[in-house]
Formats: C-alpha cells, sequence, structure tokens
C-alpha cells in the first residue's frame, strides 16, 4: 500500500512539516535577541500539531492497530517511540518554563530555551527518521489496504476531536515562519 492515500503516508506528511518546524527552531536558536512571540508560536505549533494532532493520532489509533498485528506498545519499535514522545513532552514543557523567565526578564534563561529547543529538534529528526525508514515500513508489510483506509478515518476523528483548529491551520503558520526566517 504505497498510494497517497495511506495511513504511512499521512504520518509521513506531517512529519514534512514537523521538521521543517525543527528548521526555523534551529534557526531560531542562533539568534541573540528573538522575537518572543515566534517562541511562543513555535511552542504552540509543537503542543497543537506535533503533539496534539500528529503524536495522538499515533498513540490512539496507529500504535494500538499495530499491537494488534503484533507490535506491542511495551516493547520494541513501539516502546521506543512512547517514550521518544514522553521524552519531547519534557523538552516542550522545558522550552515553555524558560520563556516564561525569559519574558519576566531572566535573560539567562533564553539559553535554556535554546537548550530543550535544540534537544527537541535532535530527539525529533532522529525519531522521525526511524518511524519514516523503520517503523512504517513494517507497518506496510503488515496493514491491508482495510486498515490504512480505516485508520485514516480514525486520523480524521482524532483531529475534528482535539481542536477547531485543524492541521492545515498550523502547517500554514510554520509555512509563515519558513518564509519570514527565509528558510
Amino acid at each position: 500500500m504505497s498510494g497517497m492515500n495511506s495511513a504511512t503516508k499521512n504520518l509521513e506528511e506531517d512529519h514534512v512539516h514537523i521538521l521543517k518546524l525543527i528548521e526555523v527552531m534551529e534557526h531560531i536558536t542562533r539568534i541573540d535577541d528573538p522575537e518572543t512571540d515566534h517562541l511562543e508560536k513555535v511552542v504552540e505549533i509543537i503542543k497543537n500539531f506535533a503533539d496534539g494532532i500528529h503524536h495522538i493520532k499515533e498513540e490512539n489509533v496507529f500504535f494500538p492497530m499495530l499491537a494488534k498485528k503484533g507490535f506491542p506498545a511495551n516493547q520494541g519499535p513501539v516502546a521506543v517511540m512512547l517514550s521518544e514522545h514522553v521524552q519531547g513532552r519534557k523538552y516542550v514543557k522545558g522550552m515553555e518554563e524558560n520563556i516564561k523567565l525569559y519574558k519576566s526578564g531572566n535573560k539567562p534563561s533564553l539559553n535554556d530555551v535554546y537548550l530543550n529547543m535544540n534537544s527537541y529538534a535532535g530527539l525529533l529528526k532522529n525519531h522521525i527518521s526511524k518511524e519514516n525508514n523503520v517503523l512504517f515500513r513494517m507497518a506496510d508489510n503488515v496493514l491491508s489496504e482495510s486498515d490504512h483506509n480505516a485508520l485514516l478515518g480514525k486520523f480524521d476523528d482524532e483531529e475534528k476531536k482535539r481542536s477547531s483548529t485543524r492541521s492545515g491551520e498550523y502547517i500554514k503558520q510554520i509555512q509563515d515562519l519558513t518564509s519570514f526566517y527565509k528558510i
């Protein structure tokens, strides 16, 4: 099932945008006096899109389907992906807390914002590579066309449930940031 309408293609399409956002983050971490609203926007997009839509599709829909196909969530590749999602959330929390401190006048907190951003960027680049090249290819070997169609329907349900803002809006925000920074 390598057609466009597969669950793995849907998740890989999200990855394209998340990797763009990571490029933006890496660019921002080289700026001495960043736009605080851009720092906050990056965190908002991660929380609502990368984590709030994409990781939720994986955790609530995709990984449970893989478990039924013999890839349990408590061991092997899915367990690794889940633990990396948890680690990513810790870095996001670190970004968020330190942006607040930075905005309140604590200038050295910017170093901690950047440390968490770079750690998140490194984690996610590695994570996405493992999903795209290993886990999703394994999934494609065990998922039928009807599995993919069922997953896509559930992905859509999850997205509708989460927020009034759909992926497209966050993708546009990522594009706005990439054009602002000429990435």
